[in-house]
Protein backbone atom coordinates (compact mmCIF):
# COMPACT_ATOMS: atom_id res chain seq x y z
CA UNK A 1 0.00 0.00 0.00
CA UNK A 2 1.58 3.37 -0.94
CA UNK A 3 -0.47 6.74 -0.67
CA UNK A 4 -0.27 7.69 -4.12
CA UNK A 5 -2.98 5.18 -4.16
CA UNK A 6 -5.18 7.14 -2.46
CA UNK A 7 -5.13 9.88 -4.98
CA UNK A 8 -3.07 13.68 -5.33
CA UNK A 9 -6.34 14.96 -3.86
CA UNK A 10 -6.84 13.38 -0.85
CA UNK A 11 -6.55 14.93 2.67
CA UNK A 12 -4.04 13.38 5.02
CA UNK A 13 -4.41 14.89 9.20
CA UNK A 14 -3.94 14.54 12.43
CA UNK A 15 -6.14 15.65 15.36
CA UNK A 16 -6.26 17.22 18.98
CA UNK A 17 -9.11 18.70 21.07
CA UNK A 18 -8.57 21.69 23.25
CA UNK A 19 -10.05 20.23 26.73
CA UNK A 20 -7.57 17.01 25.76
CA UNK A 21 -3.94 18.97 25.20
CA UNK A 22 -3.86 23.30 25.46
CA UNK A 23 -3.96 23.15 29.31
CA UNK A 24 -3.82 26.60 30.77
CA UNK A 25 -7.33 26.14 32.42
CA UNK A 26 -7.81 29.38 34.33
CA UNK A 27 -5.18 31.58 32.26
CA UNK A 28 -5.04 34.07 29.55
CA UNK A 29 -8.95 35.17 30.50
CA UNK A 30 -10.07 31.65 29.94
CA UNK A 31 -13.11 30.26 32.52
CA UNK A 32 -13.82 26.93 33.56
CA UNK A 33 -15.28 24.44 31.10
CA UNK A 34 -17.40 22.00 32.27
CA UNK A 35 -14.62 19.17 32.38
CA UNK A 36 -12.58 21.43 34.63
CA UNK A 37 -14.95 21.37 36.76
CA UNK A 38 -15.76 17.33 36.62
CA UNK A 39 -12.55 16.56 37.03
CA UNK A 40 -12.64 18.07 40.45
CA UNK A 41 -15.30 15.58 41.42
CA UNK A 42 -13.87 12.70 43.48
CA UNK A 43 -13.72 8.94 41.55
CA UNK A 44 -15.02 10.77 38.04
CA UNK A 45 -11.12 10.51 36.74
CA UNK A 46 -9.17 7.48 36.24
CA UNK A 47 -6.24 8.11 38.73
CA UNK A 48 -7.94 11.72 40.08
CA UNK A 49 -6.03 13.37 36.50
CA UNK A 50 -6.86 16.87 35.39
CA UNK A 51 -6.78 18.91 32.40
CA UNK A 52 -5.61 21.35 34.05
CA UNK A 53 -1.89 21.18 32.33
CA UNK A 54 -2.77 18.28 29.78
CA UNK A 55 -0.10 19.10 27.13
CA UNK A 56 0.48 22.65 27.30
CA UNK A 57 -0.52 22.95 23.44
CA UNK A 58 -0.91 26.72 24.53
CA UNK A 59 2.24 27.47 25.03
CA UNK A 60 4.30 24.84 22.97
CA UNK A 61 1.70 24.79 19.56
CA UNK A 62 4.95 26.00 17.22
CA UNK A 63 6.79 23.38 18.60
CA UNK A 64 4.09 20.63 17.96
CA UNK A 65 3.19 22.10 14.83
CA UNK A 66 6.34 20.93 13.38
CA UNK A 67 5.63 18.19 14.85
CA UNK A 68 2.93 17.55 12.52
CA UNK A 69 4.42 19.15 9.56
CA UNK A 70 7.28 16.94 10.23
CA UNK A 71 5.52 13.20 9.68
CA UNK A 72 4.20 14.55 6.70
CA UNK A 73 0.66 15.51 7.39
CA UNK A 74 -1.07 18.50 5.17
CA UNK A 75 -4.39 18.73 8.15
CA UNK A 76 -4.19 19.74 11.53
CA UNK A 77 -7.51 19.25 13.16
CA UNK A 78 -8.04 21.14 16.33
CA UNK A 79 -10.87 22.89 18.50
CA UNK A 80 -11.48 26.15 19.83
CA UNK A 81 -12.43 26.64 23.16
CA UNK A 82 -16.07 28.07 23.75
CA UNK A 83 -15.07 29.47 27.50
CA UNK A 84 -11.30 30.54 26.37
CA UNK A 85 -13.19 32.76 23.05
CA UNK A 86 -16.62 33.89 25.44
CA UNK A 87 -15.64 33.12 29.13
CA UNK A 88 -18.86 33.46 30.07
CA UNK A 89 -20.26 31.30 27.30
CA UNK A 90 -22.43 34.82 26.04
CA UNK A 91 -21.52 38.38 25.88
CA UNK A 92 -17.78 39.92 26.15
CA UNK A 93 -15.25 38.43 24.00
CA UNK A 94 -11.54 37.32 25.68
CA UNK A 95 -9.33 39.42 23.21
CA UNK A 96 -6.45 37.18 24.65
CA UNK A 97 -8.06 33.94 23.80
CA UNK A 98 -9.29 35.43 20.33
CA UNK A 99 -5.92 36.10 19.41
CA UNK A 100 -4.02 32.90 20.39
CA UNK A 101 -6.20 31.36 17.84
CA UNK A 102 -5.07 33.25 15.08
CA UNK A 103 -1.48 33.17 16.20
CA UNK A 104 -2.53 29.14 16.16
CA UNK A 105 -3.54 29.43 12.49
CA UNK A 106 -0.91 31.95 11.66
CA UNK A 107 1.69 29.25 12.22
CA UNK A 108 -0.25 26.90 10.68
CA UNK A 109 -0.57 28.61 7.62
CA UNK A 110 3.34 29.12 7.63
CA UNK A 111 3.68 25.84 7.78
CA UNK A 112 1.44 24.76 4.68
CA UNK A 113 -0.64 23.64 6.99
CA UNK A 114 -4.52 22.82 6.33
CA UNK A 115 -6.73 24.14 9.73
CA UNK A 116 -9.78 22.25 9.94
CA UNK A 117 -11.53 23.68 13.11
CA UNK A 118 -13.66 21.72 15.30
CA UNK A 119 -16.17 24.30 16.81
CA UNK A 120 -17.42 22.14 19.66
CA UNK A 121 -15.49 19.43 21.09
CA UNK A 122 -17.13 18.64 24.32
CA UNK A 123 -16.00 21.58 26.71
CA UNK A 124 -18.73 23.82 27.33
CA UNK A 125 -18.02 26.53 29.43
CA UNK A 126 -19.15 25.86 32.57
CA UNK A 127 -21.15 29.34 33.36
CA UNK A 128 -23.82 28.09 30.73
CA UNK A 129 -23.83 24.67 32.39
CA UNK A 130 -25.38 26.22 35.52
CA UNK A 131 -28.27 27.71 33.23
CA UNK A 132 -28.84 24.33 32.05
CA UNK A 133 -26.24 23.15 29.30
CA UNK A 134 -26.79 21.03 26.57
CA UNK A 135 -30.35 20.63 28.33
CA UNK A 136 -31.60 24.21 27.95
CA UNK A 137 -34.12 25.56 25.44
CA UNK A 138 -31.37 28.73 25.38
CA UNK A 139 -28.72 26.29 23.87
CA UNK A 140 -29.46 27.46 20.21
CA UNK A 141 -29.23 30.93 21.13
CA UNK A 142 -26.39 30.61 22.58
CA UNK A 143 -24.06 28.48 20.26
CA UNK A 144 -25.12 30.62 17.46
CA UNK A 145 -23.77 34.05 19.17
CA UNK A 146 -20.45 31.80 19.37
CA UNK A 147 -20.43 30.26 15.97
CA UNK A 148 -21.28 33.57 14.45
CA UNK A 149 -18.27 35.09 16.37
CA UNK A 150 -15.87 32.35 15.23
CA UNK A 151 -17.20 32.82 11.41
CA UNK A 152 -16.69 36.29 11.55
CA UNK A 153 -13.38 36.22 13.68
CA UNK A 154 -11.69 33.23 11.16
CA UNK A 155 -13.73 33.09 8.30
CA UNK A 156 -11.06 35.00 6.30
CA UNK A 157 -8.25 31.98 6.87
CA UNK A 158 -10.56 28.97 8.20
CA UNK A 159 -12.47 27.83 5.55
CA UNK A 160 -12.80 23.81 6.45
CA UNK A 161 -15.05 23.60 9.74
CA UNK A 162 -16.63 20.69 11.68
CA UNK A 163 -19.83 21.69 13.69
CA UNK A 164 -19.91 19.27 16.56
CA UNK A 165 -17.73 17.02 17.80
CA UNK A 166 -19.48 13.49 18.21
CA UNK A 167 -23.07 14.74 19.60
CA UNK A 168 -24.39 11.37 20.47
CA UNK A 169 -21.01 10.71 22.50
CA UNK A 170 -21.24 14.08 24.46
CA UNK A 171 -25.13 14.15 25.13
CA UNK A 172 -25.40 9.97 26.38
CA UNK A 173 -22.44 9.98 28.51
CA UNK A 174 -22.56 13.56 29.60
CA UNK A 175 -26.55 13.55 30.13
CA UNK A 176 -27.76 10.52 30.04
CA UNK A 177 -24.87 8.29 31.83
CA UNK A 178 -23.04 10.63 33.35
CA UNK A 179 -19.91 9.47 33.06
CA UNK A 180 -18.82 12.36 31.24
CA UNK A 181 -18.71 16.19 32.15
CA UNK A 182 -21.19 17.18 33.11
CA UNK A 183 -21.78 14.15 34.73
CA UNK A 184 -26.08 14.39 34.61
CA UNK A 185 -28.22 11.47 34.13
CA UNK A 186 -31.98 10.46 32.87
CA UNK A 187 -34.01 11.08 30.21
CA UNK A 188 -35.06 14.66 31.42
CA UNK A 189 -31.65 15.40 30.81
CA UNK A 190 -30.84 13.67 27.76
CA UNK A 191 -34.12 14.48 25.50
CA UNK A 192 -33.34 18.28 25.26
CA UNK A 193 -29.85 17.75 25.15
CA UNK A 194 -30.27 15.18 21.91
CA UNK A 195 -33.02 18.09 20.56
CA UNK A 196 -30.45 20.81 20.96
CA UNK A 197 -27.72 18.87 19.30
CA UNK A 198 -29.77 18.02 16.11
CA UNK A 199 -30.98 21.99 15.70
CA UNK A 200 -27.69 23.35 16.99
CA UNK A 201 -25.84 21.34 14.34
CA UNK A 202 -27.59 22.55 11.77
CA UNK A 203 -28.05 26.25 12.82
CA UNK A 204 -24.24 25.92 12.97
CA UNK A 205 -24.17 24.96 9.25
CA UNK A 206 -26.27 27.65 8.26
CA UNK A 207 -24.45 30.40 10.29
CA UNK A 208 -21.06 28.92 8.36
CA UNK A 209 -22.70 29.37 4.97
CA UNK A 210 -23.96 32.82 5.55
CA UNK A 211 -20.95 34.28 7.05
CA UNK A 212 -17.91 32.32 5.15
CA UNK A 213 -17.71 32.46 1.19
CA UNK A 214 -16.35 29.41 -0.26
CA UNK A 215 -16.19 27.05 3.02
CA UNK A 216 -16.58 23.56 3.41
CA UNK A 217 -18.83 22.81 6.27
CA UNK A 218 -18.99 19.38 7.63
CA UNK A 219 -20.16 17.87 11.12
CA UNK A 220 -18.96 14.77 12.92
CA UNK A 221 -20.71 11.75 14.24
CA UNK A 222 -19.34 8.45 16.06
CA UNK A 223 -20.27 5.43 14.24
CA UNK A 224 -19.94 1.63 15.18
CA UNK A 225 -21.25 -1.72 13.38
CA UNK A 226 -24.03 -3.16 15.68
CA UNK A 227 -23.29 -7.05 15.65
CA UNK A 228 -25.70 -9.29 17.28
CA UNK A 229 -23.62 -12.01 19.93
CA UNK A 230 -25.84 -14.94 18.58
CA UNK A 231 -28.52 -15.23 15.21
CA UNK A 232 -31.54 -15.27 17.76
CA UNK A 233 -34.45 -12.96 17.16
CA UNK A 234 -33.80 -11.20 20.70
CA UNK A 235 -30.26 -10.51 19.83
CA UNK A 236 -30.69 -9.36 16.27
CA UNK A 237 -33.44 -7.13 17.37
CA UNK A 238 -31.55 -5.94 20.28
CA UNK A 239 -28.63 -5.02 18.24
CA UNK A 240 -30.95 -3.00 15.66
CA UNK A 241 -32.49 -0.88 18.59
CA UNK A 242 -28.34 0.02 19.64
CA UNK A 243 -27.72 0.80 16.13
CA UNK A 244 -30.60 3.14 15.83
CA UNK A 245 -28.98 4.85 18.92
CA UNK A 246 -25.81 5.07 17.83
CA UNK A 247 -25.64 5.37 14.76
CA UNK A 248 -28.55 6.51 13.27
CA UNK A 249 -30.49 9.24 15.85
CA UNK A 250 -28.59 12.19 14.59
CA UNK A 251 -27.43 11.55 11.08
CA UNK A 252 -30.78 10.97 9.51
CA UNK A 253 -32.14 13.73 10.73
CA UNK A 254 -29.32 15.78 9.47
CA UNK A 255 -29.90 14.21 5.84
CA UNK A 256 -33.69 15.36 6.40
CA UNK A 257 -34.84 11.94 6.52
CA UNK A 258 -36.24 12.28 10.12
CA UNK A 259 -35.46 10.19 13.18
CA UNK A 260 -36.14 6.18 12.75
CA UNK A 261 -38.76 5.88 15.00
CA UNK A 262 -41.67 3.61 13.53
CA UNK A 263 -38.63 0.99 14.29
CA UNK A 264 -38.11 2.15 18.10
CA UNK A 265 -41.07 3.56 19.90
CA UNK A 266 -38.68 4.92 22.55
CA UNK A 267 -37.99 7.34 20.20
CA UNK A 268 -41.20 8.88 20.10
CA UNK A 269 -40.54 9.92 23.39
CA UNK A 270 -38.63 13.09 21.87
CA UNK A 271 -41.30 14.31 19.99
CA UNK A 272 -43.60 14.82 23.06
CA UNK A 273 -40.98 16.16 25.36
CA UNK A 274 -40.48 18.95 22.62
CA UNK A 275 -43.12 19.61 20.19
CA UNK A 276 -40.20 21.62 17.82
CA UNK A 277 -39.14 18.11 16.92
CA UNK A 278 -41.96 18.26 13.88
CA UNK A 279 -39.88 20.98 12.09
CA UNK A 280 -37.60 19.23 10.13
CA UNK A 281 -35.99 21.78 8.21
CA UNK A 282 -34.32 22.89 12.03
CA UNK A 283 -32.28 19.65 12.09
CA UNK A 284 -31.60 19.09 8.61
CA UNK A 285 -28.51 20.81 6.44
CA UNK A 286 -26.88 20.27 3.13
CA UNK A 287 -23.67 19.54 4.98
CA UNK A 288 -20.12 19.48 2.04
CA UNK A 289 -19.10 16.23 4.40
CA UNK A 290 -19.50 14.41 7.00
CA UNK A 291 -16.65 13.31 9.48
CA UNK A 292 -17.39 9.68 10.78
CA UNK A 293 -14.89 8.47 13.75
CA UNK A 294 -14.86 4.68 14.27
CA UNK A 295 -12.89 2.97 16.86
CA UNK A 296 -14.36 -0.61 17.05
CA UNK A 297 -17.96 -2.60 16.46
CA UNK A 298 -20.15 -3.83 19.23
CA UNK A 299 -21.55 -6.83 19.90
CA UNK A 300 -24.79 -7.00 21.62
CA UNK A 301 -26.86 -9.40 23.16
CA UNK A 302 -30.72 -8.94 24.32
CA UNK A 303 -30.46 -7.94 28.08
CA UNK A 304 -34.49 -7.36 29.37
CA UNK A 305 -32.83 -5.95 32.54
CA UNK A 306 -31.48 -3.24 30.54
CA UNK A 307 -34.26 0.07 30.44
CA UNK A 308 -35.39 1.09 26.66
CA UNK A 309 -32.73 -0.16 24.85
CA UNK A 310 -33.33 -4.35 26.33
CA UNK A 311 -29.63 -5.09 25.05
CA UNK A 312 -25.92 -4.66 26.60
CA UNK A 313 -22.86 -5.17 25.32
CA UNK A 314 -20.48 -8.65 24.83
CA UNK A 315 -17.00 -7.55 25.78
CA UNK A 316 -14.12 -7.78 23.31
CA UNK A 317 -12.06 -9.28 26.54
CA UNK A 318 -14.75 -11.85 27.09
CA UNK A 319 -15.08 -12.79 23.54
CA UNK A 320 -11.17 -13.22 23.11
CA UNK A 321 -10.70 -11.25 20.64
CA UNK A 322 -7.87 -8.66 19.21
CA UNK A 323 -8.58 -5.71 21.05
CA UNK A 324 -6.91 -2.56 22.34
CA UNK A 325 -5.47 -1.56 25.79
CA UNK A 326 -8.98 0.06 26.03
CA UNK A 327 -10.71 -3.41 25.62
CA UNK A 328 -12.15 -2.31 22.19
CA UNK A 329 -12.30 -4.84 19.17
CA UNK A 330 -9.56 -4.39 16.41
CA UNK A 331 -11.67 -4.85 13.59
CA UNK A 332 -10.70 -3.61 10.19
CA UNK A 333 -13.50 -5.25 8.48
CA UNK A 334 -16.15 -3.92 10.47
CA UNK A 335 -14.56 -0.72 9.89
CA UNK A 336 -14.80 -0.75 5.81
CA UNK A 337 -18.48 -2.23 6.44
CA UNK A 338 -20.05 0.85 8.54
CA UNK A 339 -17.71 3.07 6.88
CA UNK A 340 -19.30 1.92 3.28
CA UNK A 341 -22.74 2.05 4.89
CA UNK A 342 -22.53 5.57 5.42
CA UNK A 343 -21.35 6.19 2.22
CA UNK A 344 -24.55 5.25 1.03
CA UNK A 345 -26.56 7.83 2.68
CA UNK A 346 -28.30 9.39 -0.26
CA UNK A 347 -27.38 13.22 0.91
CA UNK A 348 -23.86 12.11 2.11
CA UNK A 349 -21.42 14.08 -0.61
CA UNK A 350 -18.15 13.19 0.92
CA UNK A 351 -16.86 11.69 4.01
CA UNK A 352 -13.49 12.28 6.13
CA UNK A 353 -12.73 9.92 8.48
CA UNK A 354 -12.09 12.62 11.39
CA UNK A 355 -10.64 10.30 14.00
CA UNK A 356 -9.45 6.48 13.73
CA UNK A 357 -6.82 5.36 16.31
CA UNK A 358 -5.88 2.65 19.04
CA UNK A 359 -4.70 3.13 22.60
CA UNK A 360 -1.91 0.73 23.62
CA UNK A 361 1.16 0.59 25.84
CA UNK A 362 3.97 1.14 24.41
CA UNK A 363 7.39 -0.35 24.95
CA UNK A 364 10.29 1.71 25.18
CA UNK A 365 13.34 -0.32 23.75
CA UNK A 366 17.14 0.55 22.52
CA UNK A 367 15.85 4.28 22.66
CA UNK A 368 12.83 3.75 20.81
CA UNK A 369 9.01 3.86 21.44
CA UNK A 370 8.01 0.61 19.70
CA UNK A 371 3.98 0.69 19.41
CA UNK A 372 3.67 -2.64 16.84
CA UNK A 373 0.01 -3.09 17.63
CA UNK A 374 -0.64 0.63 16.94
CA UNK A 375 1.24 0.42 13.42
CA UNK A 376 -0.91 -2.65 12.71
CA UNK A 377 -4.06 -0.90 13.71
CA UNK A 378 -3.69 2.16 10.84
CA UNK A 379 -2.18 -0.59 8.32
CA UNK A 380 -5.09 -2.74 8.51
CA UNK A 381 -7.62 0.37 8.56
CA UNK A 382 -6.09 2.39 6.10
CA UNK A 383 -6.24 -0.85 3.79
CA UNK A 384 -9.84 -0.86 4.27
CA UNK A 385 -10.60 2.93 3.90
CA UNK A 386 -8.51 2.03 0.42
CA UNK A 387 -10.76 -0.59 -0.77
CA UNK A 388 -14.38 1.95 0.20
CA UNK A 389 -12.55 4.87 -1.41
CA UNK A 390 -12.43 2.98 -4.50
CA UNK A 391 -15.75 1.27 -4.10
CA UNK A 392 -17.65 4.23 -3.02
CA UNK A 393 -15.93 7.40 -4.45
CA UNK A 394 -17.00 9.78 -1.16
CA UNK A 395 -13.73 9.00 1.00
CA UNK A 396 -11.98 12.52 0.67
CA UNK A 397 -9.72 12.07 3.36
CA UNK A 398 -8.30 10.23 6.66
CA UNK A 399 -7.42 11.98 10.51
CA UNK A 400 -5.31 9.74 12.74
CA UNK A 401 -6.36 10.24 16.12
CA UNK A 402 -3.84 11.23 17.85
CA UNK A 403 -1.03 13.64 17.57
CA UNK A 404 -0.06 13.09 21.03
CA UNK A 405 -0.49 11.61 24.21
CA UNK A 406 -3.10 13.47 26.23
CA UNK A 407 -5.95 14.17 28.86
CA UNK A 408 -8.61 11.01 27.52
CA UNK A 409 -11.29 12.18 29.00
CA UNK A 410 -12.45 10.00 32.19
CA UNK A 411 -9.52 7.91 31.44
CA UNK A 412 -7.42 10.75 32.14
CA UNK A 413 -3.88 10.20 30.99
CA UNK A 414 -3.51 6.18 31.33
CA UNK A 415 -5.37 5.86 27.48
CA UNK A 416 -2.39 6.56 25.19
CA UNK A 417 -3.42 7.31 21.77
CA UNK A 418 -0.90 9.56 20.39
CA UNK A 419 1.82 9.30 17.35
CA UNK A 420 3.81 10.99 19.42
CA UNK A 421 4.84 9.85 23.34
CA UNK A 422 4.15 12.63 25.85
CA UNK A 423 6.67 12.69 29.49
CA UNK A 424 3.68 14.48 31.25
CA UNK A 425 5.97 15.63 34.27
CA UNK A 426 8.48 16.84 32.06
CA UNK A 427 6.45 17.89 29.13
CA UNK A 428 8.97 15.84 26.99
CA UNK A 429 8.01 14.79 23.46
CA UNK A 430 8.94 11.87 21.18
CA UNK A 431 7.98 10.38 18.27
CA UNK A 432 6.64 6.61 18.05
CA UNK A 433 7.40 4.37 15.84
CA UNK A 434 3.91 4.93 14.89
CA UNK A 435 4.94 8.45 13.77
CA UNK A 436 7.64 7.37 11.94
CA UNK A 437 5.84 4.76 10.34
CA UNK A 438 3.36 7.54 9.03
CA UNK A 439 6.12 9.94 8.11
CA UNK A 440 7.74 7.38 5.54
CA UNK A 441 3.80 5.89 4.20
CA UNK A 442 3.05 9.83 4.05
CA UNK A 443 6.62 10.29 2.14
CA UNK A 444 5.53 7.26 -0.21
CA UNK A 445 7.29 4.09 0.95
CA UNK A 446 5.54 0.98 0.57
CA UNK A 447 3.72 -0.65 3.52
Amino acid sequence: MTVSEFGTDFLWGVGVAAAQNEGAHNHYGKAPSIWDVFSKRKGKIRGGHKPSVACDFYHRYKDDLLLVKALGFSVFRFSFSWSRILPEGIGKPNREGLQYYHRVLDECLRLDLIPFVTLYHWDLPASLEKEGGWASHLMGRWFSRYVSLCASEYGDRVKNWIVLNEPFGFTSLGYMLGRHAPGRTGLKNFLPAIHNAAVAQAEGGRILRQLVPRARIGTSFSCSEIIPNTSSAEDRTAADRVDILLNRLLVEPTLGNGFPREEFKFLEKLELHNKSWKYLERMSFDFDFIGLQNYFPVVVRHNPLVPLVKASEVKAVSRKVPHTDMGWEINAESFYRIISRFCSYPGVKEVIITENGAAFRDKVMDGEIRDDLRIAYFHQHLRALLRTRRETGRIAGYFAWTLMDNFEWSEGYRARFGLVHVDFATQLRTIKNSGYWFRDFLGGKDV
